[in-house]
């Protein structure tokens, strides 16, 4: 376990973190002496607008993405027979991701079958822009990482007892109320795990941002990939990729303390009954 976290991980962090404090020569590359003037580069505005329109971005896509998995994973949850629920879910994992955003690409397109179906309908008489914008880079986004935050939260809610909510019900609660003050409390791992696993990939997003997003939508990882492949300044490129991996690491470090305080919740529980 040590071998494979110091191979993929730690090695990796060390050079990048290195990198990110040389100098960056003529030609491009790094060289000495060290210093810190790609991380002081990185409260230049327009890398902190970008900062900002990341988090933005991330933000806004985990809360959608979690809204939309909650029911989801609660409906499957509840069926009886869901193999077919789980494999629908799975499908996209089988198609090439490049694939499926293109395929967005081709939906939200203004000669595209959004843009026709309104025309159709008429609703609208001009093709309407709905791609190279914020608004298309959050909806794949959505897309993209949707089974990310489904699978967890239906891993957590599938061991809920669900008897408890009748119990509710039967001392007064609405379904509502049931839902919101003992369903959710019970599932908050799941949840906490499902802002993890969609926030993570979001904030660091490259792909989707530099096919379907325009000059608003400007994201650190596409700043990332200017860095080293056009102005080739690659202790910037590793200083912003330190700054993701921090956001990261805290995140981690947060789910790891949360997940410890609950289990010694439940020990203590445990011991009191």
């Amino acid at each position: 376990m040590g071998l494979w976290v110091s191979l993929f991980f730690l090695i990796p962090i060390t050079i990048v973190l290195f990198y990110s404090i040389m100098t960056k020569p003529l030609r491009g590359g790094v060289d000495f002496p060290l210093t810190f003037d790609a991380f002081l580069a990185i409260a230049n505005p327009e890398i902190l607008k970008m900062t900002l329109t990341t988090l933005w971005i991330a933000l806004i896509s985990t809360a959608i993405t979690i809204l939309i998995a909650l029911p989801c994973a609660y409906y499957m949850a509840r069926k009886p027979n869901n193999t077919l629920l789980l494999l629908l879910i799975i499908i996209p994992f089988w198609v090439n991701f490049m694939i499926r955003v293109h395929a967005w690409m081709t939906i939200l397109g203004r000669q595209g079958m959004l843009n026709d179906l309104l025309q159709w309908t008429g609703l609208i008489g001009e093709p309407i822009q709905f791609l190279f914008n914020q608004g298309a880079v959050i909806i794949v986004l959505v897309y993209t990482y949707l089974p990310f935050a489904i699978l967890p939260l239906y891993s957590t809610i599938e061991k809920f007892d669900f008897g408890l909510l009748e119990a509710g019900r039967d001392l007064g609660a609405t379904h509502q109320q049931s839902l919101w003050k003992i369903l959710l409390p019970n599932i908050q791992s799941g949840i906490f795990t499902a802002v993890l696993f969609t926030f993570i990939p979001t904030f660091g997003a490259y792909a989707i941002p530099d096919l379907v997003g325009g000059p608003d939508s400007y994201m650190l990882g596409n700043k990332i990939a200017n860095e080293l492949l056009k102005t080739r300044n690659w202790p910037l490129a590793a200083s912003i990729s330190v700054l993701i991996t921090a956001v990261t690491s805290v995140l981690l470090l947060i789910y790891f303390l949360y997940n410890r305080s609950q289990e010694k919740s439940k020990v203590n529980l445990q011991e009191k009954t």
